[in-house]
Order: structure tokens, then C-alpha cells, then sequence
């Protein structure tokens, strides 16, 4: 039977939320519980990278302090949170999953987190990532690689891998990722959570005063949490214009917990086993082709969508190394013994490339979106597996998928990079298992800028087929 404790551990953070400010759980006592957990679990997962005990535990008492007194409190007030080791942390180690910056101590924070402390959460530690989130799995030269919780063999994803481990294990109430090409989505479909990347620009990004401005077509900061409500709420808290990022869309955000209420019946909704080019192992595909229909019974119009993409594998891998290595490229010239051998591959591969393989890149994704702005001529929403396989044993990419050879780096993932390259939202939702009893997730995209329909989707499909009760081996 699990303790109290432990079913505290797995609340929700809108539940924790709102046990707190009715003073049903001191936010001292719930951090002090998920650092007992992480004392307790993480050697099996080495979901955290840097722990902020000291600070964390000054926060809580502060955040008490403010019940107590009947202040205003934040939409997280009190709730503990990780961060990903991508996002820079004043006074607090920030790697970036990379050994050249193992003991970096920004002066600053940055945006995404900036916003989580304004809306009262704790931060308790920066969570696990590959080097400068360059992989779909989660390991780097720091120390051992990240592990799925529910089969320590095997890999949470990435690159936001140790933010899904920690929250699927109980070490954390609720996640921040970034998501550049399904980092958020590849580790939520993988450790059973959901995720969801945002529209690009929805949620500003800034690399500090030091960082070079760079062009960033394809990377969002985004929640990853237990349930859809949760994700509403941090993404409420994340999302909104700021001048730093001269990519951020100026418009206001939405009402994203509101739009949870909303009617998905007479949604036009295209499903897709394979994008028209993907290899998928059979067991994902029945699973989503199941959990499709679901939509079907909650009074959407499901059907085949035909859908048939170019693969923007080459494109997409071009934008991505190019614009690395305009930022960080001088550390394969000054650091490479340091480097990960995928991420020196990547900054090497970077510099053989010209303005015309770059320009060329840039037109063949626009041709990209054209196919998606077409689909969405006819569809609301397009849905897909998230994964091509369930999660594999560290280090194992695959390179043979239902019989077909793949690509061991893009290969898992064929349903995640395009939409980064278009710029849209798509959400990762848990639908089933596999046969193994690994985590499969239904991957929900929605139009350009329209986080609503995506989330609304999503409550529909949660109320129909909750998952928040799974819990892994290691919880």
C-alpha cells in the first residue's frame, strides 16, 4: 500500500496548489518530501543533474510565510518544480548537460524561469539533459546516463529526459522542458506523461546577456506534467510576449484552463499511422489506432487523413546544426576532447555547410508547411503515433523499425521534427502500453498559434482514458 506521503508525491500540482492555500500541506513539508524521495529514488534514475536544497527549502518557508499571512498567491504557489539543465539559473549550476560548463553559476535567469518563480513555485534542481539538448535520449559526459523509471534498462528520451524521469518517479510535482526537435513530446510519450510544445514563439527564450542573438526557428520551452490541467497552468504562466526574444509572438495568450472545458464534438480530426514515410513498430500503431477512435466516441469526425509528407529529415537537420554552431560552434575548435562524440559530430557536419545548403533547408521547410497548411485546410487537428517505438535500452537507437532499416538519430522520432520545423503545437498524451509494458503516447498537432483546440483535445481524451494513476517500477 503506498504511504500518504507517496500519494502526496503524485498529486497534481493544481491538487498541491490548492491543498495549500487551504493550508491542508505546508509547502515545507511537500519540498521536504520530494528531496527524501530524490535522496531515496534518484541513484536509480540520475534524473537531476544539481539539486538546490538550501535555496528550495529558504523558498518554501517564504512561500508558507505567505499563506499565513493572506497574501496573493501565484498560480504554483509553493509547488515544488524541476528545471531543465538548459535554462539558465542565477546562483544555481546551469551545464547545459555539457562538461566544459560543469561548474557555470549564471548571474541570471532566464525567462521561463523567471516566470516560474513569479508564479510561486519551488524550485527543487536542474534535471538531466544530453549535451545542449542535441539528442532524442538523455546522456552527456557529466556522469551516468538518465533512466526511464519504468524499466531503469531502458531511456526516458530526450532531451528533456531527466524533467520526464523526475516527474514520472514522484521526484518533482510538475516539469519545465524545451522542445527543439520533440523534446518535450519524445520523453512524455516514453515515461507515460504528458507534453506539449507550444506554438514557436509562444513562450520567449533568452540565453542570457552574453549569448549571441541567433535565429531560433525551432525551439520552445514547455510543460511536461501528470495531467492536461497542469500543463494549462504552467504553460498560462510560461507563455506571453517579452522583449529579449524579438521571436516571441506579440499577441496575448490565450485562456488555456478555460479551453479545457471546451466542446471537442464536430472537431474534423485526420489520423496518421505514419506521416506517409515513417517506419512504425506495429505495436504503436495498433495502440494509436485505437486510441484515435476514442475521439470518434466523444463526437469528433475521425478519419483516415491520407496524409503524406516529404520527410524534412535533411532540411531539418541542416537549420538545426547550422544555427548550434553559430552559438556554440567555437567550442569544437576549443573544448572537442570535452564534447560527446553526437554533439562534436553535429558541430563538425555544421561547419561542411554553406549559406546555399542553408538557404536551400530554408525553402524545402516552407515547403513543408504549405503540405501542413493544406491539411489544415481540411482538418482541426492531425494525429499520430508520437513515437515510432516504445522506449529502448540506453544506447540502443534503433535501426531497423518494422522491419526497416532507419536512421539510428531521426529514425524513432519521424512524428516530432516536422513539427518544429512548421511551428506549430502539438501535444504527446499517454493512450496505452506495448506489449513490455513501456508507455505509448497518441501525438495530437493543431494549427499554427492554436494551443486551445490542442488542449481542449486533450481534456476530451483524458476524461476518457485517464492515466495519471500509472505509476512506474521506480516510484
Amino acid at each position: 500500500m503506498p504511504s500518504i506521503d507517496d500519494n502526496l508525491a503524485f498529486a497534481p500540482a493544481s491538487e498541491l496548489r490548492e491543498m495549500i492555500g487551504e493550508k491542508q500541506v505546508s509547502p515545507v513539508e511537500l519540498t521536504a518530501l520530494y528531496y527524501e524521495r530524490i535522496d531515496r529514488l534518484d541513484s536509480q534514475l540520475h534524473a537531476y543533474l544539481t539539486l538546490c536544497r538550501d535555496e528550495a527549502m529558504q523558498a518554501a518557508r517564504d512561500a508558507e510565510s505567505a499563506v499565513m499571512r493572506g497574501d496573493d498567491l501565484g498560480a504554483l504557489h509553493g509547488v515544488p518544480i524541476s528545471i531543465k539543465d538548459l535554462e539558465l539559473t542565477k546562483g544555481v549550476r546551469t551545464t547545459s548537460g555539457c562538461l566544459v560548463f560543469k561548474d557555470r553559476i549564471p548571474d541570471e535567469d532566464s525567462i521561463v524561469v523567471e516566470r516560474v518563480k513569479a508564479s510561486g513555485a519551488i524550485v527543487l534542481g536542474k534535471t538531466n539533459t544530453p549535451e545542449f539538448g542535441h539528442r532524442g535520449t538523455t546522456e552527456n559526459k557529466l556522469g551516468d546516463a538518465c533512466r526511464n523509471p519504468w524499466n531503469t534498462e531502458r531511456t526516458p528520451g530526450g532531451s528533456s529526459g531527466g524533467a520526464a524521469a523526475a516527474l514520472a518517479a514522484g521526484l518533482c510535482a510538475i516539469s519545465t522542458g524545451s522542445d527543439g526537435g520533440g523534446s518535450v513530446r519524445i520523453p512524455a510519450s516514453f515515461c507515460g506523461l504528458y507534453g506539449i510544445k507550444p506554438t514557436q514563439g509562444r513562450v520567449p527564450r533568452y540565453g542570457g546577456r552574453a549569448a549571441p542573438a541567433v535565429a531560433n526557428q525551432l525551439s520552445q520551452s514547455g510543460p511536461i506534467t501528470r495531467t492536461v490541467k497542469d500543463s494549462a497552468i504552467l504553460l498560462q504562466a510560461l507563455a506571453g510576449p517579452d522583449a529579449r526574444d524579438a521571436g516571441s509572438l506579440r499577441d496575448t495568450p490565450a485562456d488555456y484552463l478555460a479551453a479545457l472545458d471546451r466542446d471537442v464534438s464536430g472537431l474534423r480530426i485526420g489520423w496518421s499511422p505514419d506521416f506517409g514515410y515513417a517506419a512504425v513498430d506495429p505495436d504503436v500503431v495498433d495502440v494509436c489506432g485505437e486510441a484515435a477512435q476514442v475521439f470518434g466516441e466523444l463526437g469528433c469526425k475521425v478519419s483516415d487523413s491520407g496524409f503524406a509528407l516529404d520527410a524534412p529529415q535533411e532540411a531539418f537537420r541542416v537549420l538545426f546544426a547550422v544555427n548550434t554552431y553559430a552559438s556554440s560552434g567555437y567550442l569544437l575548435h576549443e573544448h572537442g576532447d570535452d564534447l560527446t562524440a553526437y554533439f562534436r559530430a553535429n558541430m563538425e557536419y555544421a561547419a561542411t555547410l554553406t549559406a546555399a545548403d542553408y538557404a536551400r533547408a530554408l525553402g524545402e521547410l516552407d515547403a513543408v508547411k504549405a503540405q501542413f497548411d493544406k491539411y489544415f485546410d481540411e482538418f482541426d487537428l492531425l494525429l499520430s503515433p508520437t513515437m515510432a517505438v516504445p522506449a529502448f535500452e540506453i544506447e540502443q537507437h534503433p535501426t531497423s523499425i518494422g522491419g526497416q532499416e532507419v536512421d539510428p538519430f531521426f529514425g524513432y522520432l519521424p512524428f516530432t521534427y516536422p513539427i518544429n520545423a512548421i511551428g506549430h503545437t502539438a501535444a504527446s498524451v499517454p493512450c496505452g502500453f506495448s506489449s513490455d509494458g513501456m508507455p505509448i503516447g497518441l501525438h495530437i498537432v493543431g494549427r499554427h498559434g492554436d494551443e486551445e483546440t490542442v488542449l481542449a483535445a486533450s481534456a476530451a481524451f483524458e476524461r476518457a482514458m485517464p492515466w495519471a494513476e500509472n505509476r512506474p517500477v521506480v516510484s
